[in-house]
This record gives structure tokens, C-alpha cells and sequence, in this order.
């Protein structure tokens, strides 16, 4: 598939700004960052909510998170660097470069398996109370107490996608010893150098201070879900351990997007192509799952298009990136709550640029007359019922409903009629198909009502005002400007 154009990413990452705006106060998450990249460069860099909402302190594009697992990808860069020197081998055993783990039940598994989840190794251990923070993430030790338990494997090897934080931890070993220094240096040395990835560190730094609430150089608080209970409590940071190269990287969206975008095909600062593609192509696969998995590598379909990367669960923080290698853009969106739904957040930016693509193409909808710009009837407009968007895309004018999911086929394109006039090109039988909208516009040009046969629509800001300044609506009361 052809790259995107920057007008359609461009487009797409204007709107997006708005559109995580509205989801993260409707959601009640606490605080959503975004950033978008496209040819390598930064396209988007945004945020919305808080950083600490005992303080009030807003969320910034600098503010860090733990990004958890996508670790994993920055892991497996680390190792494929090690095979394109020689100085690793994917079918190396791990016990080649981990002594404990000779004689063990794990001795057998090879890094490659470590580092697509296929050796079969149990996820976190027997009792994972770390994950809970009932317990520290277990140092080199207890990772070697983990891995030669008798329940270490869980699965035969090779059967199945399987997986395995601990498994990564042995990764992170293996990489220790094949390069002759520790783990940290190395993706220091090899990634985050090359790339000027300034804030993103491969744990926690120590010293940093724990409580909730504290000062952890500028990394955003952690909360809890609201599914359990009517508030998000504060949740401690703490370090991953030996766990580090599974789950333990703080970064910034910008840093990670920066980092997927440097995966993409003809960028061989990290890795040449050939050991990307071998990183990206699927090496397990697992039932009930909606995608597979290459070497630290999520891979899904999304909007017909082959998208790679990684997600990440933290205590308090969930993240994610997806890059499209044929698209050349990659989007990473982290949250810092607990049940922050940074995947269609994610998939809803790459929902957007190929919307807008399709317009740049041609599709999508109709052309605006002469004289007239789509991107003067664009706002956010209200009524009773909720609310919608109008918003040009590569050229084309749509309604979106921002409460609702987004993919390319469900849009809701509007034909241009006049700077006054606009047609319903396509929705569901049940909505409006082939009615028309009368556009009112103030003495700046700017739409201040939308009118059809479902009644009148003001913007966003003015509805909520008038019904506040209403306290009840009752009959023949109007909710646009008094």
C-alpha cells in the first residue's frame, strides 16, 4: 500500500487533538497524551487532562509515563542489533548466556522463543503479587527462583503464543551477556543516544521519590479505574527489577512514537532493513486473539492495513503504539489511569488518516463548489440528543459523533452545497439520507447554528451554557444563544 500524504495525516491529527479533548472528559480519564508521527517527523504532540489531580497540575507533552510493555520493543532492537554484529544468535539457547538456567526447565528455550512469547514460559510467576504492589518486582533473584520453578514452563514450546513477562526478563539477561555490558548501558548506547530520546530511561530512576502524588521527575500520577469505585485513588510508582526489559521503560508519547517511527522501512539508524522485517513478520499466533506476534512486535489488521507495535499496562498507566510500515505514520497514546482506553484511542488516529486519505484520493465524499472551503463549516455542535462534528478531511466534509467509535466505513460524508446548504450524502436508513442542512453563519463566517429535520444544533459551548443558565428545559425553551 502507498504511504499517506502529510495533508491527510495533517488533517487527521488536527481533528484528533479535538476529538481525545472530548473522549478524555466524557471517560473521565485522567489525563491522555498523544503523538503522531509521519516520514520520521513529529506531526502531533499534545495532551489533555491532568498530571495530579490533587493538585490540579494539567498534563503536558513532557509529562512521562510507564509505558510497561512496550519495553519489549526497545528489548528486541537490542538483541537483533547483537545478531547483525555476530555477536548473538536467535537460536542460541538462553542458558548459553544465563547459567542458572542450565539443568533447568527452562534450559531448552531458545531467544528467539523468549522474544516472540513462543517457549511456552509461565506469564509472571506462580504468585505475581508485584503486579498488585503487594510485593517489589522481583530483583535477578527472584527471577532465577521463577524461572526454575517446576511451574516455569507452562506450555510446550513453539505450541502457541504464550505470553511472558519473565520470559523478557531472561531476554534482558541474555542481552547483559552477549554485549559485555549491563542491560540499561546498552539500550542506552544503542537506542536512546542515537535517537535523542531524552526522556526515556530504561526503569524508574533510582532515588526517585514513591509516594503518590510526589515529585518523580515529572512522571505522571498514577490512578486507579473507576469501575470499582466512584473516585481514582493514587497509585505508587515503583521499580520493575530485573523485570526492567519486560515492563520497566519511562518515555514520553513523543519518545515512543519518535522510537516506532525509526522501525519504519528505509530508517536503518537502529536496525538495516533486513532485521526489521525479520523483527516484524509473524512468529506465534494464539487463539482467542485478534492479532500475532513477531519478535517484541505486536502485528494487527486495522482498517485493512497491516499495523505493527506494542501496548502497555502499568499499575495506573496504560499505553499504545501502532506504526504502519507502508503508511509511514506511527500514533502512541498513553494514559494515566488504570482503565485509560489508549487502544481506540490509538486506532481511532489511524481510522482518521485513512478517512482523510481517501478524500486526498478522491473518495470519501464530495468536493466543495468553488469558492467555498469544507473548513468553514467545521465545529462542535449540540442539541438535546448529544453531540457531533463537522470536520474536513483530505478535502471532504464529515459528521462524526465523537462519543462513538471510529472506523473509515462508518463515516457520515456531507455534500457541499453552498456556503449555506448542506446535503446528507450517506447514513444509516435510519437517520437523515439525502435531507438537507441549513447553515447559519455569524458575521465572521463562523457557523453558529445547524439546522435539519431533526431540529436545531449550536455550538457545543453555547448548549451547555444555555442549559445551565436554563436549569430545566421546558417547553419552548431554545438551547442555542439567548
Amino acid at each position: 500500500m502507498a504511504a499517506y500524504a502529510r495533508r491527510a495525516v495533517e488533517d487527521a491529527c488536527r481533528y484528533f487533538d479535538t476529538w481525545l479533548a472530548y473522549r478524555r472528559r466524557t471517560e473521565r480519564v485522567s489525563g491522555v497524551q498523544a503523538a503522531v508521527t509521519h516520514g520520521g517527523e513529529v506531526v502531533l504532540s499534545c495532551a489533555h487532562g491532568v498530571a495530579d489531580e490533587a493538585t490540579g497540575a494539567a498534563l503536558t507533552p513532557s509529562h512521562r509515563f510507564r509505558v510497561a510493555s512496550h519495553s519489549k520493543m526497545f528489548t528486541a532492537v537490542a538483541a537483533l542489533q547483537l545478531v547483525e554484529q555476530g555477536r548473538l544468535r536467535l537460536d542460541d539457547t538462553a542458558a548459553q548466556w544465563v547459567p542458572f538456567l542450565r539443568g533447568g526447565p527452562l534450559e531448552r528455550v531458545t531467544v528467539r522463543e523468549l522474544l516472540s512469547h513462543g517457549g511456552g514460559v509461565v506469564r509472571d510467576g506462580v504468585d505475581h503479587g508485584f503486579w498488585q504492589l503487594a510485593e517489589p518486582f522481583p530483583d535477578e533473584a527472584g527471577l532465577e527462583r521463577i524461572a526454575n520453578d517446576a511451574g516455569a514452563p507452562v506450555l510446550p514450546r513453539n505450541e502457541r503464543l504464550k505470553y511472558s513477562n519473565i520470559g523478557f526478563g531472561l531476554a534482558g539477561l541474555v542481552i547483559a551477556a552477549a554485549g559485555g555490558a549491563p542491560f540499561a548501558q546498552q539500550v542506552g548506547e544503542r537506542i536512546l543516544t542515537p535517537l535523542g530520546l531524552d526522556a526515556t530511561t530504561v526503569d524508574l530512576e533510582p532515588g526517585a521519590a514513591t509516594d503518590p502524588g510526589a515529585d518523580h521527575g515529572a512522571v505522571a500520577t498514577a490512578y486507579s479505574a473507576l469501575s470499582y469505585a466512584d473516585r481514582r485513588v493514587p497509585i505508587a510508582q515503583v521499580g520493575a527489577g530485573a523485570l526492567a526489559a519486560a515492563t520497566g521503560f519511562v518515555s514520553t508519547a513523543a519518545d515512543v512514537a519518535r522510537f516506532a517511527a525509526a522501525l519504519l522501512p528505509g530508517d536503518e539508524r537502529l536496525l538495516s532493513d533486513d532485521a526489521k522485517r525479520l523483527m516484524q513478520r509473524v512468529e506465534t499466533t494464539g487463539e482467542h486473539y485478534d492479532g500475532s506476534y513477531g519478535l517484541g512486535t505486536m502485528i494487527n489488521d486495522v482498517n485493512g492495513r497491516r499495523v505493527l507495535g506494542h501496548g502497555g499496562g502499568w499499575p495506573g498507566h496504560i499505553t499504545r503504539t501502532m506504526f504502519d510500515p507502508d503508511g509511514g505514520v506511527a500514533v502512541t497514546v498513553c494514559t494515566n489511569a488504570i482503565d485509560g482506553p489508549a487502544t481506540p484511542y490509538a486506532m481511532t488516529l489511524l481510522a482518521l488518516v485513512e478517512l482523510a486519505q481517501r478524500g486526498v484520493d478522491g473518495g470519501g465524499g464530495t468536493v466543495a463548489p468553488a469558492g467555498v472551503e469544507a473548513a468553514s463549516f467545521e465545529g462542535r455542535f449540540a442539541d438535546l440528543w448529544g453531540v457531533f462534528d463537522l470536520v474536513a478531511l483530505g478535502g471532504r466534509l464529515h459528521r462524526i459523533t465523537p462519543g462513538l467509535p471510529l472506523s473509515p466505513g462508518d463515516n457520515h460524508p456531507l455534500e457541499v452545497v453552498d456556503d449555506h446548504t448542506l446535503r446528507v450524502a450517506r447514513t444509516s436508513g435510519y437517520g437523515a439520507p439525502g435531507e438537507r442542512l441549513t447553515v447559519e453563519r455569524d458575521g465572521g463566517g463562523r457557523v453558529v447554528a445547524v439546522r435539519g429535520s431533526g431540529g436545531t444544533s449550536y455550538p457545543m459551548d453555547a448548549v451547555a451554557a444555555r442549559l445551565d443558565a436554563l436549569g430545566a428545559v421546558r417547553p419552548g425553551d431554545r438551547l442555542g444563544p439567548a
